[in-house]
């Protein structure tokens, strides 16, 4: 599917996708929006992204205030292009840093502190707004609470899920190579207990009132974006009804 595979009247398109970890909510998003040209936000990096500078700052985690501060003043550059994205922070690309098993084990830490939600909040409806109004005519923007905080009036908003067991094989095989079960122990914490620690402040495992749930346990990755390509195509164009119920069942085509 390609740009012009979305309505000329659908522009501009935000489409806001949920997720908890390992759904494939980020690789599915980044590709959806390749494929449509659109402007593509991943809002779990800025979490990471603030994390990573906070620990380089010595800045104690459980200093609420402290960290709340630092994220305020934080100089955050996010490049929203599909096909070549990256973070950087006070003008250091930090996109690698960012994914370390040391930022990954604490970024929860972060990304529950509300006063930091708050600022992130505004950030992120900016960049939207910016994707929204700039030369791509829209903007996919990904995380935890995009369709119910973020951007709850985006045209298109999807909660992306899968099995705790089909979520932790394809996180073990990303970072491991394989879902072997010494990969999938070793994984577990990010997947569970980062789930379960942000499931706190944000809701990402339950669809909300007018947003499509798509089950992906059962399909792989290309499978998985056509199947949100779709679920934008039938939205945009008003025939949803059918789709809702196929994707609810995880047997979307």
């Amino acid at each position: 599917m390609s740009a012009q595979s979305v309505p000329t009247q659908a522009r501009p398109l935000v489409i806001a996708v949920d997720g908890p970890s390992g759904s494939g909510k980020s690789s599915v998003s980044r590709e959806v929006a390749r494929r449509l040209g659109l402007e593509y936000l991943d809002t779990g990096a800025m979490y990471r992204a603030a994390t990573w500078s906070v620990v380089e700052a010595g800045i104690d985690l459980a200093d609420a205030a402290a960290v709340a501060e630092h994220v305020r003043n934080l100089d955050l550059t996010m490049a929203t292009d599909p096909t070549a994205p990256g973070v950087w922070v006070a003008g250091h690309d930090v996109s690698a840093a960012i994914r370390e098993t040391r930022i990954s084990s604490i970024v929860s830490k972060v990304a529950t502190n509300l006063d930091v939600r708050a600022e992130m909040l505004k950030r992120q409806r900016d960049l939207i707004t910016v994707g929204r109004n700039g030369t791509h005519q829209g903007c996919v923007a990904e995380g935890r609470d995009i369709t119910t905080v973020v951007a709850p009036d985006a045209d298109v908003r999807l909660l992306l899920t899968a099995s705790e067991e089909a979520r932790l094989a394809r996180r073990a095989k990303e970072l491991h190579g394989s879902a072997d079960a010494a990969s999938v122990e070793a994984t577990r914490d990010q997947i569970v207990r980062r789930d379960s620690d942000d499931s706190t402040v944000s809701n990402f495992e339950v669809a909300a009132d007018g947003v499509l749930h798509l089950d992906s346990s059962a399909l792989d990755f290309e499978q998985t974006v056509d199947a949100v390509l779709a679920a934008i195509t039938r939205i945009v164009t008003g025939s949803v009804t059918d789709l809702d119920e196929h994707a609810r069942a995880g047997a979307v085509s």
